[in-house]
């Protein structure tokens, strides 16, 4: 068998959130591309099912679920009919999320905090229960794959919303507990945490506020921004048999970001 053989997801079905651009666009395309037929969640129906399209060009199978994951019961909907429909998933991707709200701290209000908790945590935290739970039940392994952030221990400058880093902190801890009591059962569970990456949202922000997007920019060590088909790969690795001795890492992409 070639190394490369053991990268390889035929056979497996992916769920992924926050799938319709951005990085959970660009990691359900490298899981379908190595074989994995894929379940995709988001808001935005019309990106979903072009993305879903894509993956079918790949000769693969998918089907595009539009869901708001900010309400809890929402999530608790998705998982039951996920495998209802499928009976089995293999690998659960928790990518939904962002900060969304350049709002600061103390104007945040209690309805913003805990909708958007909701949003980057709760809906990691319902997924797992229900699919991860599931299989454990099935008992044929897994694998789990959280996105944190590199503002899971370093904080953003010169913006608001500190939900983000406070979700994103508590993203990695649950990834550490989720590890250790779910590795008996053959399931892996790890995060990514990526750094600067020139996603939609932070397109956005570029325009919003240039000044700040530049500054980041000049504290990367490589000199540029990540692509969301910088991620791709490592994604595959954490959802393949390659990584079956990983679990309850962090693994940090950023061009260097947090080395300085």
């Amino acid at each position: 068998m070639s190394i490369l053989d053991r990268f390889r997801l035929d056979g497996k079905r992916l769920l992924i959130t926050g799938a319709s651009r951005g990085l959970g666009r660009s990691m359900a395309l490298a899981m379908a591309d190595a074989g994995a037929d894929v379940v995709l969640v988001s808001r935005d129906a019309e990106r979903l099912e072009q993305t879903a399209s894509e993956i079918r060009a790949l000769g693969r199978d998918a089907t595009a679920i539009a869901a708001d994951l900010s309400a809890p019961t929402t999530c608790e909907e998705l998982a039951r009919r996920a495998l209802d429909e499928f009976n089995r998933i293999d690998i659960l991707v928790n990518n939904v999320g962002g900060r969304t709200e350049n709002i600061p701290l103390a104007e945040q209000t209690l309805e913003q905090w805990r909708r958007l908790m909701d949003l980057n945590l709760t809906s990691a935290f319902v997924l797992m229960r229900e699919i991860g739970g599931a299989m454990v039940r099935q008992a044929q392994g897994g694998r789990i794959i959280n996105i944190a952030s590199i503002n899971s221990f370093v904080v953003g400058r010169n913006i608001g919303g500190r939900h983000y880093e406070t979700a994103k902190a508590a993203m990695m801890q649950l990834t550490r507990a989720a590890a250790v009591d779910w590795a008996p059962h053959g399931i892996t569970v790890n995060a990514i945490c990526p750094g600067p990456f020139m996603t939609d949202a932070n397109l956005r922000w570029k325009r919003e506020y240039p000044d700040m997007i530049e500054g980041i920019l000049k504290l990367i060590p490589v000199g540029a921004y990540g692509e969301p088909d910088d991620l791709g790969p490592l994604a595959v690795y954490l959802a393949s048999d390659a990584s079956r001795f990983m679990t309850g890492a962090a693994l940090v992409i950023d061009g260097g970001y947090t080395l300085s």
